[in-house]
């Protein structure tokens, strides 16, 4: 996966991936979040997550609690010196700022893409399968993960980690490799909003 490149122009270029139009300049951890930002607006509000889950395939109520859950928990360190807001938007620009703990580190500080990181995921807990992670060694991951006493960043990682293998398990259990580094740029996001859709066509 290519770090994100640079403009040299007065503003951002933008790339058009099906209706959102992507900044260039953005790292891969912004791009991930960009997906549940709706109307574009660098603010992402609790009933936009809540939507952006919804379009991925979670459910009325997972969703619900999520959006809760993701905004409640990074609206007050991604807005970065602003006024507290009731509404709890997270500020895409400084979602790194909402870095939580007992993660696996793919993401730096400033959220850029770490390929040894990701590559540790699978050298150190694939024992099944090199190319993906089944439940217990997703488990056994979060697990190696902890830091001690990061209540919230244990919760955190679990709630991500559980949601991706529920939506993204193969049919044998198994959570590929390329899902797993697709999320991480949110473009695994908008192939599931394409299949959902076309599900949808399909029965209606």
């Amino acid at each position: 996966m290519a770090s994100p490149s640079s403009s040299t122009s007065a503003e951002p270029q933008q790339e058009v991936e099906g209706s959102k139009s992507i900044p260039t300049d953005q790292t891969v951890l912004q791009k991930h979040a960009a997906f549940f930002d709706r109307n574009n607006d660098g603010f992402i509000y609790p009933w936009e997550t809540y939507e952006g889950l919804r379009a991925i395939g979670s459910g009325v109520i997972a969703s619900v609690f999520g959006s809760i859950f993701i905004n409640v928990g990074l609206s007050g360190s991604t807005l970065a010196g602003k006024s507290f807001s009731l509404l709890f938007p997270i500020e895409v620009n400084n979602i790194h700022l909402g870095k939580h703990g007992s993660d696996s580190g793919v993401y730096d500080k400033e959220g850029r893409f770490v390929p040894l990181k990701f590559e540790e995921i699978f050298t150190k807990h694939a024992l099944t399968n090199p190319e993906g992670l089944t439940s217990g060694e997703l488990k056994a991951m979060l697990k190696a993960n902890r830091e001690r006493k990061d209540w919230f960043g244990w919760i955190a990682s679990f709630a991500e980690w559980q949601a991706l293998y529920h939506l993204c398990k193969d049919k044998d259990g198994l959570l590929h490799k390329e899902t797993i580094r697709a999320v991480y740029d949110g473009s695994l996001f908008e192939c599931l909003e394409k299949e959902n859709e076309k599900n949808k066509k399909k029965s209606s």
